[in-house]
């Protein structure tokens, strides 16, 4: 996967993606954000915005399939690559370029002028 990464980006090395099970997410605590990141069956890798914007909910809980991800709390389906919701009038989610590198750690691209830090959840 190719990503346009920002222009003051910084890879964060968030460890093996094995942290991961395949059909699941988990929650990484970078400075004050969280950042949900999760590894479809087919070994793909997304990143988004830990909470739901409709119910704060805990993303990484959620469902997800078919390139989709279903908000754990009131089932709001939204697309793993663009953020946007399924249906018109949601709030789409903030995604976060990501990627795997040649020994399978998951590395998150964020904007430096944002986060500082770094701490696994």
């Amino acid at each position: 996967m190719v990503a346009t990464l920002p222009l003051a980006s910084r890879a964060y090395n968030l460890g093996q993606i094995t942290r991961i099970p395949p059909g699941e997410g988990r929650t990484f605590q970078i400075g004050h954000d969280a950042v949900a990141v999760f590894q479809t069956r087919g070994g793909e890798v997304f990143a988004t915005q830990a909470w739901c914007p409709h119910e704060a909910a805990p993303l990484a809980e959620g469902m997800i399939g078919a390139g989709k991800l279903v908000c754990p709390i009131h089932a709001c389906r939204f697309d793993l690559a663009t953020g946007q919701p399924e249906r018109n009038g949601g709030r789409p989610l903030k995604t976060y370029p990501v990627c795997l590198d040649e020994m399978g750690d998951i590395l998150l691209y964020l904007d430096d002028r944002r986060f500082s830090g770094l701490a696994a959840g």
